[in-house]
């Protein structure tokens, strides 16, 4: 049944097979002697991918009530009192590596029975599932048991190299139009050549400093790089909040609610750099 929940997720054995940590054959032969016990078809296949049948989505309503009742189990089971295992910590890409991973080393001595798995990344990880523990995101999530605190207000600025072309820009791909920086871009760089598009920060970073262009960057993130010069913005510069969030059945796990300390305390150390400047 967790072999069909995530094929029905995620439309595509390779996909289901990765966040499974399986082979894509190992799911498609769970799914098939699924279908044999049952003996029906769950699954239309497809050349681009597998949709539910009729029977399929009849099946999927039980399966995914099945899958949160064991999750529920899981996570419960992990609630021991001991300040030891292993915390799952996802976060967008730069937050973890420049800002949180430099810092963390007052919690790795305070305890180190606990190890951290650290998972760099833009999507939002199921907490529910446990694909991670904690979750720093840039957005406050709008359903599931979920706790959310907000950690901070990231604010924004247009910074290019000193001889770079000032003239073009440098943005993230059509996979990230949904972010507000790609949107900022998009009402207020109309017109204007992109000279590069990435998906992710620090391409974008290494372009600026390569003299590609300017880039709307996180302010603390391009004020790390020496020699990067911050332009006058066309508009009015957005902002984003930072929020921790975790599943609230590991809210109090001690291991989980040291690390959520540790995070709570780091953003409120670096509050003033995180924030916005001044025009």
């Amino acid at each position: 049944m967790r072999f069909f929940v995530e094929l029905a997720r995620a439309g595509s054995l390779s996909s289901a097979a990765r966040s499974l940590q399986v082979s894509h054959a190992t799911v498609g032969r769970r799914v098939a002697a699924l279908e044999e016990a049952l003996g029906c078809t769950l699954f239309n296949r497809r050349a681009d991918g597998y949709t539910l049948t009729a029977e399929g989505a009849a099946v999927l309503e039980s399966a995914a009530d099945m899958e949160e009742r064991a999750l529920a189990i899981q996570r419960r089971a992990g609630q021991g009192g001991s300040l030891t295992g292993t915390v799952r910590l996802t976060a967008v890409e730069g937050l973890a590596e420049r800002l949180l991973i430099p810092r963390v080393a007052g919690f790795r001595s305070q305890h180190p029975g606990i190890d951290l798995e650290v998972i760099e990344d833009s999507r939002s990880l199921s907490l529910a599932r446990r694909e991670a523990d904690v979750a720093i995101r840039l957005a406050r999530p709008r359903s599931g048991e979920l706790f959310a605190r907000r950690l901070s207000t990231l604010g924004y600025g247009v910074y290019a190299a000193p001889r770079g072309d000032t003239s073009a820009w440098v943005g993230y791909d059509d996979s990230f139009a949904h972010l507000p920086e790609s949107q900022w871009l998009a009402r207020h760089a109309a017109g204007a050549r992109m000279a590069l598009r990435a998906n992710g920060l620090m391409v974008q970073l290494a372009a600026v400093r390569a003299g590609f262009g300017k880039a709307l960057l996180p302010c603390w993130f391009a004020e790390q790089e020496r020699g990067l010069v911050r332009l006058p913005p066309p508009a009015p510069l957005p902002e984003r909040e930072v929020w921790l969030v975790v599943h609230r059945d590991l809210r109090e796990v001690p291991r989980v609610r040291a690390l959520i300390d540790a995070v709570v305390a780091i953003f409120e150390a670096e509050r003033e750099r995180l924030g916005p400047r001044g025009t």
